[in-house]
Protein backbone atom coordinates (compact mmCIF):
# COMPACT_ATOMS: atom_id res chain seq x y z
CA UNK A 1 0.00 0.00 0.00
CA UNK A 2 1.87 3.86 -1.26
CA UNK A 3 2.12 5.81 0.98
CA UNK A 4 -0.62 8.55 1.09
CA UNK A 5 -0.05 11.56 -0.86
CA UNK A 6 0.77 15.56 0.33
CA UNK A 7 -2.51 17.28 -0.94
CA UNK A 8 -1.07 20.78 -1.33
CA UNK A 9 -4.63 23.21 -1.19
CA UNK A 10 -2.80 26.82 -0.30
CA UNK A 11 -5.58 28.55 -1.81
CA UNK A 12 -8.31 26.30 -2.03
CA UNK A 13 -8.69 25.91 2.02
CA UNK A 14 -8.97 29.79 2.13
CA UNK A 15 -11.82 30.40 -0.21
CA UNK A 16 -15.31 29.24 -0.96
CA UNK A 17 -15.05 30.34 -4.64
CA UNK A 18 -15.98 27.57 -7.15
CA UNK A 19 -13.37 28.38 -10.38
CA UNK A 20 -12.59 26.11 -12.04
CA UNK A 21 -9.21 25.19 -10.22
CA UNK A 22 -10.96 25.15 -6.65
CA UNK A 23 -13.30 22.57 -8.19
CA UNK A 24 -10.64 20.34 -9.20
CA UNK A 25 -8.74 20.88 -6.35
CA UNK A 26 -11.91 20.48 -4.19
CA UNK A 27 -12.91 17.01 -5.91
CA UNK A 28 -9.21 15.72 -5.44
CA UNK A 29 -10.00 16.25 -1.68
CA UNK A 30 -12.98 14.39 -1.54
CA UNK A 31 -12.09 11.18 -3.87
CA UNK A 32 -8.60 10.66 -2.30
CA UNK A 33 -10.02 10.47 0.85
CA UNK A 34 -7.35 8.66 3.42
CA UNK A 35 -5.07 7.84 0.26
CA UNK A 36 -3.97 12.08 0.47
CA UNK A 37 -3.32 14.08 3.60
CA UNK A 38 -4.41 17.82 2.80
CA UNK A 39 -1.53 20.31 3.75
CA UNK A 40 -1.08 24.27 3.22
CA UNK A 41 1.72 26.69 3.40
CA UNK A 42 1.06 28.71 6.22
CA UNK A 43 2.81 32.46 5.34
CA UNK A 44 2.41 33.41 9.17
CA UNK A 45 4.22 30.67 10.02
CA UNK A 46 6.26 30.16 7.39
CA UNK A 47 5.85 26.22 7.60
CA UNK A 48 3.90 23.73 5.55
CA UNK A 49 1.40 21.88 7.51
CA UNK A 50 -1.84 19.84 7.91
CA UNK A 51 -4.73 21.92 7.43
CA UNK A 52 -6.53 23.16 10.51
CA UNK A 53 -10.31 22.41 11.43
CA UNK A 54 -11.21 25.99 10.14
CA UNK A 55 -9.88 25.18 6.78
CA UNK A 56 -11.32 21.55 6.72
CA UNK A 57 -14.62 23.16 7.23
CA UNK A 58 -13.64 25.53 4.14
CA UNK A 59 -13.48 22.72 2.04
CA UNK A 60 -16.53 21.16 3.10
CA UNK A 61 -18.93 23.75 3.08
CA UNK A 62 -21.42 24.36 0.71
CA UNK A 63 -21.53 28.46 0.57
CA UNK A 64 -20.25 29.86 -2.42
CA UNK A 65 -18.74 33.28 -2.52
CA UNK A 66 -17.67 36.11 -5.36
CA UNK A 67 -14.25 36.66 -3.37
CA UNK A 68 -11.28 34.45 -5.29
CA UNK A 69 -8.58 35.68 -3.25
CA UNK A 70 -7.23 33.39 0.07
CA UNK A 71 -8.63 34.55 3.09
CA UNK A 72 -7.02 34.20 6.43
CA UNK A 73 -9.25 35.15 9.68
CA UNK A 74 -7.40 37.06 11.93
CA UNK A 75 -7.18 34.88 14.49
CA UNK A 76 -5.54 32.36 12.33
CA UNK A 77 -2.95 35.22 11.20
CA UNK A 78 -2.14 35.86 14.94
CA UNK A 79 -1.47 32.32 15.91
CA UNK A 80 0.44 31.59 12.95
CA UNK A 81 2.59 34.67 13.77
CA UNK A 82 2.83 33.49 17.16
CA UNK A 83 3.93 30.24 16.78
CA UNK A 84 6.32 31.58 13.89
CA UNK A 85 8.17 33.73 16.66
CA UNK A 86 8.42 30.83 19.50
CA UNK A 87 9.87 28.57 17.40
CA UNK A 88 6.55 26.03 18.11
CA UNK A 89 6.98 23.40 15.38
CA UNK A 90 3.91 22.28 13.18
CA UNK A 91 2.27 19.03 13.65
CA UNK A 92 4.67 16.38 11.31
CA UNK A 93 3.54 15.35 8.27
CA UNK A 94 3.78 12.02 6.67
CA UNK A 95 6.96 10.23 5.91
CA UNK A 96 7.53 8.33 2.52
CA UNK A 97 4.66 10.31 0.79
CA UNK A 98 4.72 11.86 -2.27
CA UNK A 99 3.44 15.40 -3.32
CA UNK A 100 0.42 16.33 -5.49
CA UNK A 101 0.01 19.95 -6.65
CA UNK A 102 -3.80 20.60 -8.32
CA UNK A 103 -3.25 24.52 -7.85
CA UNK A 104 -1.34 26.85 -9.94
CA UNK A 105 0.60 28.20 -7.13
CA UNK A 106 1.60 31.69 -6.08
CA UNK A 107 5.19 32.94 -6.20
CA UNK A 108 5.31 32.92 -2.41
CA UNK A 109 4.38 28.82 -2.83
CA UNK A 110 6.83 28.22 -5.38
CA UNK A 111 9.68 29.36 -2.91
CA UNK A 112 8.71 27.16 -0.37
CA UNK A 113 8.62 24.28 -2.24
CA UNK A 114 11.86 23.17 -2.15
CA UNK A 115 11.13 22.67 1.60
CA UNK A 116 8.09 20.27 0.85
CA UNK A 117 10.33 18.41 -1.91
CA UNK A 118 12.73 17.75 0.43
CA UNK A 119 10.34 16.55 3.60
CA UNK A 120 8.70 14.01 0.67
CA UNK A 121 10.37 10.45 -0.48
CA UNK A 122 7.49 9.63 -2.88
CA UNK A 123 6.94 11.42 -6.47
CA UNK A 124 6.24 15.12 -7.12
CA UNK A 125 3.29 15.58 -9.50
CA UNK A 126 1.32 19.01 -10.16
CA UNK A 127 -1.76 18.86 -12.09
CA UNK A 128 -1.08 21.66 -14.95
CA UNK A 129 -4.32 23.28 -16.06
CA UNK A 130 -3.38 25.49 -19.04
CA UNK A 131 -1.07 28.29 -20.94
CA UNK A 132 -4.04 31.00 -21.69
CA UNK A 133 -2.37 33.42 -20.05
CA UNK A 134 0.54 33.12 -22.10
CA UNK A 135 -1.34 31.90 -25.45
CA UNK A 136 -3.97 35.22 -25.08
CA UNK A 137 -2.25 37.68 -22.77
CA UNK A 138 -4.98 40.30 -23.89
CA UNK A 139 -7.42 37.65 -22.04
CA UNK A 140 -5.71 37.32 -19.29
CA UNK A 141 -5.16 39.27 -15.75
CA UNK A 142 -2.12 41.41 -16.09
CA UNK A 143 -0.90 39.70 -13.03
CA UNK A 144 -1.22 36.19 -14.13
CA UNK A 145 0.15 37.23 -17.34
CA UNK A 146 3.26 38.51 -15.62
CA UNK A 147 3.55 35.54 -13.09
CA UNK A 148 3.39 32.78 -15.81
CA UNK A 149 6.66 32.31 -17.82
CA UNK A 150 8.27 31.66 -14.26
CA UNK A 151 5.21 29.10 -13.44
CA UNK A 152 6.03 27.13 -16.62
CA UNK A 153 9.40 27.22 -15.54
CA UNK A 154 8.92 26.07 -11.90
CA UNK A 155 6.85 23.06 -12.99
CA UNK A 156 10.36 21.90 -14.40
CA UNK A 157 11.19 21.31 -10.75
CA UNK A 158 8.50 18.38 -10.86
CA UNK A 159 8.52 14.60 -11.38
CA UNK A 160 5.73 14.32 -13.23
CA UNK A 161 2.86 16.48 -14.86
CA UNK A 162 -0.73 15.77 -15.04
CA UNK A 163 -2.10 17.79 -18.06
CA UNK A 164 -6.12 18.12 -17.92
CA UNK A 165 -6.18 17.64 -21.91
CA UNK A 166 -3.70 16.94 -24.52
CA UNK A 167 -4.24 20.20 -26.04
CA UNK A 168 -2.70 21.65 -22.50
CA UNK A 169 0.31 18.62 -22.75
CA UNK A 170 1.09 19.58 -26.12
CA UNK A 171 1.00 23.67 -25.41
CA UNK A 172 3.29 22.81 -22.30
CA UNK A 173 5.61 20.49 -23.73
CA UNK A 174 6.19 22.83 -26.62
CA UNK A 175 7.01 25.49 -24.26
CA UNK A 176 9.72 23.66 -22.89
CA UNK A 177 11.08 22.73 -26.29
CA UNK A 178 11.17 25.96 -26.76
CA UNK A 179 13.03 27.25 -23.51
CA UNK A 180 15.51 24.75 -23.93
CA UNK A 181 14.69 22.50 -21.50
CA UNK A 182 17.22 20.02 -20.49
CA UNK A 183 15.39 16.47 -19.48
CA UNK A 184 11.78 18.24 -18.41
CA UNK A 185 9.05 16.14 -16.63
CA UNK A 186 6.93 13.67 -18.47
CA UNK A 187 3.96 15.12 -19.17
CA UNK A 188 0.86 12.79 -19.24
CA UNK A 189 -3.10 14.09 -20.49
CA UNK A 190 -5.57 12.80 -18.15
CA UNK A 191 -9.30 14.75 -18.45
CA UNK A 192 -10.69 15.49 -16.02
CA UNK A 193 -13.70 13.85 -14.11
CA UNK A 194 -17.55 14.82 -13.58
CA UNK A 195 -19.67 14.29 -10.41
CA UNK A 196 -21.70 11.47 -10.15
CA UNK A 197 -24.45 13.24 -9.65
CA UNK A 198 -24.87 14.77 -12.80
CA UNK A 199 -25.11 11.37 -14.88
CA UNK A 200 -28.47 11.46 -16.23
CA UNK A 201 -31.35 9.49 -15.26
CA UNK A 202 -34.45 8.13 -16.77
CA UNK A 203 -36.60 10.73 -15.19
CA UNK A 204 -35.01 13.66 -17.20
CA UNK A 205 -35.10 11.49 -20.61
CA UNK A 206 -37.46 14.00 -22.43
CA UNK A 207 -35.86 17.23 -23.65
CA UNK A 208 -37.73 20.76 -22.71
CA UNK A 209 -40.37 21.18 -25.05
CA UNK A 210 -38.74 23.85 -27.46
CA UNK A 211 -41.56 24.26 -29.58
CA UNK A 212 -44.25 25.10 -26.97
CA UNK A 213 -42.34 26.68 -24.02
CA UNK A 214 -40.42 29.95 -23.51
CA UNK A 215 -36.52 27.58 -23.57
CA UNK A 216 -33.98 28.67 -21.51
CA UNK A 217 -30.49 28.77 -22.85
CA UNK A 218 -27.87 28.02 -20.03
CA UNK A 219 -24.13 29.24 -19.98
CA UNK A 220 -22.22 28.17 -16.90
CA UNK A 221 -18.71 29.75 -16.56
CA UNK A 222 -16.85 32.59 -14.76
CA UNK A 223 -17.52 36.16 -16.74
CA UNK A 224 -13.99 36.83 -17.74
CA UNK A 225 -12.63 37.93 -21.64
CA UNK A 226 -11.45 34.36 -22.51
CA UNK A 227 -14.75 33.37 -21.81
CA UNK A 228 -16.34 35.19 -24.89
CA UNK A 229 -19.54 36.11 -23.21
CA UNK A 230 -19.85 39.57 -24.97
CA UNK A 231 -19.87 37.45 -28.27
CA UNK A 232 -22.42 35.64 -26.86
CA UNK A 233 -24.39 38.31 -25.64
CA UNK A 234 -24.27 39.96 -29.12
CA UNK A 235 -25.56 36.92 -30.69
CA UNK A 236 -28.57 36.67 -28.43
CA UNK A 237 -29.39 40.30 -28.72
CA UNK A 238 -29.06 39.70 -32.67
CA UNK A 239 -31.76 36.94 -31.76
CA UNK A 240 -33.92 38.79 -29.58
CA UNK A 241 -34.07 41.61 -32.18
CA UNK A 242 -35.62 39.39 -34.82
CA UNK A 243 -38.16 38.42 -32.56
CA UNK A 244 -36.87 34.84 -31.28
CA UNK A 245 -38.33 33.67 -27.94
CA UNK A 246 -36.21 32.60 -25.26
CA UNK A 247 -33.85 33.09 -21.95
CA UNK A 248 -30.64 33.63 -21.45
CA UNK A 249 -29.20 32.37 -18.11
CA UNK A 250 -25.69 33.40 -16.92
CA UNK A 251 -23.99 31.73 -14.14
CA UNK A 252 -20.84 32.15 -12.68
CA UNK A 253 -18.75 34.51 -10.84
CA UNK A 254 -17.59 37.84 -12.75
CA UNK A 255 -13.60 37.99 -12.63
CA UNK A 256 -12.90 42.04 -11.14
CA UNK A 257 -10.13 42.16 -14.18
CA UNK A 258 -11.59 40.94 -17.44
CA UNK A 259 -14.89 40.35 -17.07
CA UNK A 260 -16.01 43.78 -16.44
CA UNK A 261 -17.40 44.37 -19.75
CA UNK A 262 -19.33 41.30 -20.08
CA UNK A 263 -21.21 42.51 -16.99
CA UNK A 264 -21.71 46.38 -17.73
CA UNK A 265 -23.42 44.92 -21.20
CA UNK A 266 -25.61 42.08 -18.94
CA UNK A 267 -26.90 45.50 -17.06
CA UNK A 268 -27.58 47.26 -20.35
CA UNK A 269 -29.13 44.55 -21.94
CA UNK A 270 -31.69 43.74 -18.98
CA UNK A 271 -32.67 47.34 -18.32
CA UNK A 272 -33.73 46.73 -22.28
CA UNK A 273 -36.28 44.48 -21.12
CA UNK A 274 -34.37 41.52 -22.92
CA UNK A 275 -34.92 38.12 -21.17
CA UNK A 276 -31.35 37.94 -19.75
CA UNK A 277 -30.90 36.60 -16.33
CA UNK A 278 -27.47 36.57 -14.46
CA UNK A 279 -27.73 34.86 -11.11
CA UNK A 280 -23.76 35.19 -10.18
CA UNK A 281 -22.20 32.30 -8.34
CA UNK A 282 -23.97 29.66 -7.34
CA UNK A 283 -24.09 26.19 -5.07
CA UNK A 284 -24.31 22.75 -6.40
CA UNK A 285 -27.75 22.12 -6.05
CA UNK A 286 -28.87 25.33 -7.78
CA UNK A 287 -26.71 24.61 -10.71
CA UNK A 288 -27.94 21.36 -10.91
CA UNK A 289 -31.28 22.46 -10.97
CA UNK A 290 -30.56 25.05 -13.85
CA UNK A 291 -29.13 22.12 -16.02
CA UNK A 292 -32.29 20.80 -14.94
CA UNK A 293 -34.39 23.28 -16.75
CA UNK A 294 -32.49 24.51 -19.71
CA UNK A 295 -32.77 23.40 -23.54
CA UNK A 296 -29.30 23.34 -24.02
CA UNK A 297 -26.52 25.91 -23.36
CA UNK A 298 -23.83 27.98 -25.19
CA UNK A 299 -20.52 27.38 -23.95
CA UNK A 300 -18.68 30.79 -25.77
CA UNK A 301 -15.33 30.42 -24.72
CA UNK A 302 -12.13 30.96 -27.13
CA UNK A 303 -10.05 28.71 -25.23
CA UNK A 304 -9.76 26.48 -22.37
CA UNK A 305 -7.59 24.09 -20.57
CA UNK A 306 -10.44 21.53 -20.19
CA UNK A 307 -13.42 23.30 -19.98
CA UNK A 308 -15.70 21.33 -17.69
CA UNK A 309 -19.14 22.92 -17.95
CA UNK A 310 -18.95 21.01 -21.62
CA UNK A 311 -18.77 17.85 -20.04
CA UNK A 312 -20.70 18.99 -17.10
CA UNK A 313 -23.59 19.77 -19.46
CA UNK A 314 -23.44 16.75 -21.26
CA UNK A 315 -23.29 14.20 -18.34
CA UNK A 316 -27.03 16.15 -17.08
CA UNK A 317 -28.06 14.88 -20.57
CA UNK A 318 -27.72 18.63 -22.17
CA UNK A 319 -26.36 19.56 -25.43
CA UNK A 320 -23.86 22.13 -25.57
CA UNK A 321 -23.13 24.39 -28.42
CA UNK A 322 -19.02 24.95 -27.73
CA UNK A 323 -16.00 25.40 -29.83
CA UNK A 324 -14.64 22.44 -31.91
CA UNK A 325 -11.35 23.51 -31.56
CA UNK A 326 -8.54 22.64 -29.11
CA UNK A 327 -9.16 21.58 -25.42
CA UNK A 328 -13.58 21.80 -25.93
CA UNK A 329 -12.67 19.95 -29.43
CA UNK A 330 -11.70 17.19 -27.45
CA UNK A 331 -15.03 16.87 -25.34
CA UNK A 332 -17.09 17.67 -27.94
CA UNK A 333 -15.76 14.76 -30.15
CA UNK A 334 -17.59 12.15 -28.23
CA UNK A 335 -21.45 13.18 -29.16
CA UNK A 336 -23.95 15.33 -28.24
CA UNK A 337 -21.97 19.12 -28.72
CA UNK A 338 -23.03 21.57 -31.47
CA UNK A 339 -19.13 21.99 -32.40
CA UNK A 340 -18.05 25.52 -34.06
CA UNK A 341 -15.40 26.46 -35.93
CA UNK A 342 -15.62 29.86 -34.53
CA UNK A 343 -17.32 31.15 -31.86
CA UNK A 344 -18.00 34.74 -32.67
CA UNK A 345 -21.25 36.66 -32.21
CA UNK A 346 -22.17 35.44 -35.71
CA UNK A 347 -21.27 31.87 -35.17
CA UNK A 348 -23.12 31.61 -31.93
CA UNK A 349 -26.21 33.20 -33.52
CA UNK A 350 -26.49 30.99 -36.18
CA UNK A 351 -26.16 28.03 -33.60
CA UNK A 352 -28.49 29.04 -31.19
CA UNK A 353 -31.01 29.81 -33.54
CA UNK A 354 -30.53 26.27 -35.06
CA UNK A 355 -31.15 24.60 -32.25
CA UNK A 356 -34.38 26.55 -30.87
CA UNK A 357 -35.80 25.85 -34.58
CA UNK A 358 -35.22 22.22 -34.12
CA UNK A 359 -36.69 19.89 -31.56
CA UNK A 360 -35.66 16.98 -33.25
CA UNK A 361 -31.83 17.96 -33.61
CA UNK A 362 -31.72 18.92 -29.86
CA UNK A 363 -33.68 15.56 -29.04
CA UNK A 364 -30.86 13.54 -31.31
CA UNK A 365 -27.92 15.63 -29.56
CA UNK A 366 -29.51 14.91 -26.37
CA UNK A 367 -29.69 11.18 -26.85
CA UNK A 368 -25.64 11.11 -28.13
CA UNK A 369 -25.28 12.89 -24.98
CA UNK A 370 -27.19 10.18 -22.50
CA UNK A 371 -25.04 7.69 -24.39
CA UNK A 372 -21.78 8.93 -23.67
CA UNK A 373 -19.40 7.38 -20.27
CA UNK A 374 -18.07 9.75 -18.17
CA UNK A 375 -15.09 9.54 -15.93
CA UNK A 376 -16.21 10.35 -12.45
CA UNK A 377 -14.36 12.12 -10.19
CA UNK A 378 -12.89 9.15 -8.60
CA UNK A 379 -11.86 7.76 -11.92
CA UNK A 380 -9.90 10.29 -12.08
CA UNK A 381 -8.10 10.74 -8.57
CA UNK A 382 -7.58 7.09 -8.74
CA UNK A 383 -5.93 7.37 -12.27
CA UNK A 384 -3.88 10.07 -10.89
CA UNK A 385 -2.55 8.74 -7.83
CA UNK A 386 -1.40 5.34 -9.83
CA UNK A 387 0.36 7.31 -12.31
CA UNK A 388 1.84 9.17 -9.23
CA UNK A 389 3.01 6.66 -7.51
CA UNK A 390 4.88 5.10 -10.45
CA UNK A 391 7.23 7.94 -11.16
CA UNK A 392 10.32 7.97 -10.81
CA UNK A 393 11.86 10.33 -8.65
CA UNK A 394 14.33 12.58 -10.14
CA UNK A 395 17.30 14.84 -9.23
Amino acid sequence: MPAPLLLDLTHTCHTRARTGIQRVARSLHASLGAAAVPITHDPHRDTWRPLADWEHANLATKTVTDKRSAQWPLRARLAGNAARLLGRPADPLPRNSGLLVPEVFSPAVAAALPAIFAATRGPRVAVFHDAIALQYPELSPPKTVARFPAYLRELLAFDGIAANSETSRDVLTDYWRWLGAVSPPPVTALPLGVDARCHPMDDIATPVPIATAVPTVLCVGTLEGRKNHLALLDACEQLWARGTRFELRLIGLANKDTGAAALARVQVLQAAGRSLRYDGPLGETAVDEAYAACAFTVYPSIVEGFGLPVIESLAHGKPCVCSGRGALGESARGGGCLPLDAVDSASLATAIQRLLSSPAEVTALTRAARQRKFRTWTDYARELAEWAHALPRRN
